[in-house]
């Protein structure tokens, strides 16, 4: 039975493939390393393909992975009155959320038929 699928960092693979040029022998590298000869070999080739980041793992990226990227991408506020701003802008598009559905809601009220006998309910067919 084989164990779980090891995760390696991209500048662990890096680490990896500058190491790989300077040994003599890439199969008692990956065995220092964990990592079979195979995986050293198609790690450098995705690097030269495509640089670092061709090295990154397939699929969906991990929650703190994503939140970290969009952290370094968000510009940070100058001061308080641009958080404020920026505050202000969210509760507009709240506004015209609320507005929105709450027009949907009473039309769909509007709409809603009466059997028109006291204590019935209306037809679901």
């Amino acid at each position: 039975m084989r164990g779980r699928k090891k995760n390696w960092t991209v500048e662990f693979k890096l680490r990896a493939i500058a190491r790989i040029d300077g040994s003599s022998s890439v199969s008692a590298l990956a065995a220092e390393l964990g990592v079979g000869p195979e995986r050293l070999y198609e790690w450098r080739r995705r690097y030269e393909a495509g640089g670092a980041d061709a090295l990154r793992r397939m699929g969906r990226p991990r929650t703190r992975q994503v939140l970290a990227e969009q952290l370094e991408s968000r510009p940070l506020p100058a001061g308080p009155e641009q958080r404020v701003a920026e505050l202000e802008r969210t509760i507009g598009q709240q506004q015209l959320d609320l507005d929105f559905f709450r027009a949907a809601l009473r039309r769909v009220v509007a709409r809603r038929r009466t059997n028109g006998g006291p204590g019935g309910t209306t037809s679901t067919r």
